[in-house]
């Protein structure tokens, strides 16, 4: 691969955007040929970074570095199309925007998924809005999709299904993804990466399989919670019985013996390492 190929669709370098009561501050780094999940509590900055990463949102201090637009494609809440197109209009409409555009495909993803060609894009359920911005990224070519909350709302088969066509797109080596999600089992099932934020900031950013290893759940007795326990232990839990917290993997080793040590999901990384040590 040529060093032009090899560079990431996406980063961010030390992007600064102030709200009033709300900063991001941040950098990001979308690896080509891997899929990078973006997690945390609403409100932590998720779509925030989305936007200015795609340039709706015009940062106050750093730069992003975005594949060309013709190469990109995007999944919002609702497609951000004419709401009075029809579906093949959309298609035929925005095909004059990309160069390598495939009508062909772009009627056979929609058809395949049973989105009406004569249907207007309001009248399209969430599912198949979705569906609609899938069909017009992948015929033109997309290398990079950017997804803000692609699964939200949709019932467990549509949400498979969607995963399903995610996954078909990887299978490409220049193909990447951006998807942000509170659903942790969409994560865990796609994300190469995964990057955890909290009131603007990331807290943590590797790996799927790295970012899992470096913690542990632990819990234990009210015996076993300790001064040095509780210095290291993310998201603690106490009551009468006992406590669980997360707490980071080489300190585990030191933990009193009877303290009970599971593999954490995604879901306990983004509760709990906001919380920070010693919040109880």
């Amino acid at each position: 691969m040529t060093a032009q190929s090899t560079a990431s669709p996406l980063a961010l370098d030390g992007v600064v955007k102030h709200y009033p009561g709300f900063t991001l501050q941040l950098s990001l780094d979308v690896p080509r040929g891997f899929v990078m999940g973006l997690v945390g509590a609403n409100g932590s900055g998720k779509t925030t970074t989305i936007k200015t990463a795609l340039g709706l949102v015009r940062p106050d201090a750093g730069q992003t570095r975005l594949v060309d637009k013709t190469r990109l494609g995007v999944v919002l809440d609702t497609p951000a199309y004419n709401p009075t197109w029809t579906v093949t209009q959309t298609g035929r409409l925005l095909s004059g925007f990309y160069p390598s555009w495939d009508a062909q495909r772009f009627a056979a993803l929609t058809q395949g998924w049973g989105v009406p060609g004569n249907r207007k894009v309001k009248e399209l359920s969430r599912g198949m809005g979705m569906k609609l911005q899938l069909a017009v990224a992948l015929s033109h070519s997309a290398e990079l999709l950017i997804l803000d909350e692609p699964t939200s709302g949709l019932d467990p088969a549509a949400r498979d299904e969607l995963l399903d066509v995610l996954s078909e797109f990887m299978t490409a080596d220049d193909h990447s993804i951006l998807f942000s999600s509170h659903i942790t089992a969409d994560m865990a099932r796609l994300a190469d990466y995964v990057t955890i934020l909290d009131a603007g900031r990331v807290i943590a950013s590797d790996t799927t399989d790295d970012l899992l290893a470096a913690y542990s759940l632990a819990a234990g007795g009210p015996d076993e919670l300790t001064p040095q326990v509780r210095a290291v232990a993310h998201g603690l839990r106490s009551h009468n019985t006992g406590w669980d917290a997360l707490i980071p993997a080489d300190a585990a080793l030191a933990l009193p013996t009877g303290v009970q040590l599971e593999t954490p999901t995604i879901d306990d990384l983004a509760v709990r390492l906001p919380k920070g040590p010693d919040h109880d």
